[in-house]
């Protein structure tokens, strides 16, 4: 039997008092969210909640086994010498290649550094020439001394 006042259902009584959860204080309004979106998994009782509480947590440690999330532990051994030597010649390989495929990428950046800088200073020269082409006696010493110096008009 559900004796709850508020039932976890989105009814205008549970968004009414979301949306003033949100407004006097955020996690007030994201609790009464959890409690509309979840409220059902825990059945009401305390006992339900914290059983699938524990359920979630057994579950995320059982698949962690205390390497972090998901990520092999390459420090321990496997138990036999042959496979852990093996293993440990190729994760050696593994980072000398990867480390050779940095520096490759490394000199490409600066090769397409260099080429870029090369194109800008092209782009740059040739906007110059225009430029001092369509400035009349820009750059010619004796033709702007003459235009300047002679005023016996």
């Amino acid at each position: 039997m559900n004796t709850a006042l508020i039932k976890p259902q989105w009814s205008p009584l549970t968004i009414t008092l979301m949306v003033i959860g949100f407004i006097v204080f955020w996690p007030l309004g994201l609790a009464v969210l959890g409690y509309i979106l979840w409220g059902e998994k825990f059945g009401g009782s305390a006992e339900q909640a914290q059983r699938y509480w524990n359920k979630g947590c057994s579950f995320v440690r059982s698949n962690t086994k205390n390497t972090g999330f998901g990520r092999p532990n390459f420090a321990t051994s496997s138990g036999n010498a042959a496979f852990d030597e093996y293993r440990a010649e190729q994760l050696k390989r593994l980072e000398e290649e990867r480390a050779r495929l940095d520096a490759e990428i490394d000199a490409f950046h600066e090769y397409m550094a260099n080429l870029n800088k090369a194109k800008d200073r092209e782009e740059f020269d040739r906007f110059m020439n225009d430029r001092r082409g369509n400035r009349q006696g820009y750059g010619d010493s004796n033709t702007s001394q003459d235009n300047w110096g002679n005023n016996n008009g």
